[in-house]
């Protein structure tokens, strides 16, 4: 599956790729003004967002991957060189990202920026702010080196079949998609030049400043988030971290991991949560998958994937009190006790895990 998405106020594609089989999916350079666009076409197709790609640090928009993180735990994905802050996975040369079956592969193109990365997947070619259909990103600010911009064109991606399909970061001209041969043979800052008279084009270009330069490129190197989403993002990595270090000088399996969380919460039965419910002033939260959500639940249970639960905090109004008993479920009691441990650490003060989850409630 792809979509090429446009937004007509910063003329920036952004791409949308999915395999079909897996549903997994992964969004190129999406823009935050169109968050509602991209959780929407997800639902519309059953995708799981696995990862969200930058071709770089943006000047001319604020990107939505810090968000889509939030809404659906996608990996941000931005290059090594790139100076963003707060990403998932720091690109390297030849990276290959999987969607179930398909494969999408990170080629280093800097020169606009020292980070700028292009995907090829199967044979079409995300060139972002390196290439674009008759012309080519600016390199007058940001790091740019118009010779690693000419090095990086005429070397990493003119060397690509001539009938691989380009679709560029931008176009002002309302051109969708080009091919390597014809930027190749036709484009006027590159077709038959020799690396100095390109950068002697690129040096006369005499460009404005991108309008929202001052805004977006601060924003960017979050990946596009506020000061507060920063601080939510800081604290889950913290916690991820946290985690990880456990199993990794413990040699704990996931199993292992649920027995240590269980050392640190406390636990009630189901007649000590029916009680729980009863008396009212606690939030219920489900974190089990929707399917198994769907398939039945305890009444005014909130559902909260155990695997978004914490980038979705923010998504139920009662969680934001952090000091308000919360009562968490699964299916048996193991990722229950998980999400719980991972609440304390967030810094909630009160939180309960079903024992023996949704099993041992109907039971």
């Amino acid at each position: 599956m792809f979509k090429q998405l446009f937004d007509p106020a910063t003329w920036t594609y952004t791409y949308l790729i999915a395999d079909d089989k897996s549903k997994e999916a992964a969004f190129i350079d999406p823009v935050n003004t169109h968050l509602d666009t991209y959780l929407n076409l997800l639902k519309e197709h059953g995708l799981k967002l696995v990862y969200s790609f930058e071709t770089h640090v943006h000047a001319d928009h604020i990107t939505a991957s810090g968000l889509l993180r939030q809404h659906t735990g996608a990996k941000t994905c931005v290059s090594k060189f790139g100076g963003a802050q707060l990403v998932d996975i720091e690109i390297n040369d030849g990276d290959v990202f999987m969607l179930g079956e398909e494969k999408i592969k990170a080629i280093p193109t800097p020169g606009h920026t020292p980070g700028c990365t292009s995907f090829l997947w199967n044979d079409r070619l995300f060139s972002g702010d390196s290439l674009f259909i008759g012309g080519c990103g600016r390199t007058d600010f940001q790091g740019g080196d118009s010779g690693a911009l000419y090095d990086a064109i005429t070397q990493r991606l003119f060397t690509l079949p001539g009938d691989t399909l380009v679709y560029p970061g931008h176009d002002y001209q309302q051109r969708w998609v080009s091919n390597i041969e014809q930027e190749r043979t036709t484009n006027p800052r590159l077709a038959n030049k020799t690396r100095e008279q390109f950068i002697e084009i690129m040096n006369n270009l005499n460009l404005p400043a991108p309008r929202l330069i001052d805004q977006a490129v601060p924003a960017n190197r979050y990946c596009g988030l506020d000061e507060n989403e920063r601080t939510q993002a800081v604290q889950i990595r913290d916690v991820d971290a946290k985690l990880g270090m456990m199993q990794m000088q413990t040699g704990t399996t996931g199993q292992d991991l649920v027995a240590i969380a269980k050392q640190h919460i406390t636990e009630v039965n189901a007649e000590m949560a029916r009680k729980l419910l009863a008396e009212g002033n606690i939030t219920l939260v489900d974190t089990r998958e929707e399917s198994e959500f769907a398939a039945g639940h305890i009444d005014n249970a909130q559902l909260l994937p155990r695997g978004v639960l914490e980038f979705k905090l923010n998504t139920i109004p009662e969680l934001a009190d952090k000091t308000k008993a919360v009562l968490i479920y699964c299916r048996t009691g193991g990722r229950s006790a998980l999400a719980a441990h991972t609440l304390q650490t967030l810094g909630y003060t009160n939180v309960l895990s079903l024992a023996d989850g949704f099993e041992g409630w109907n039971k």
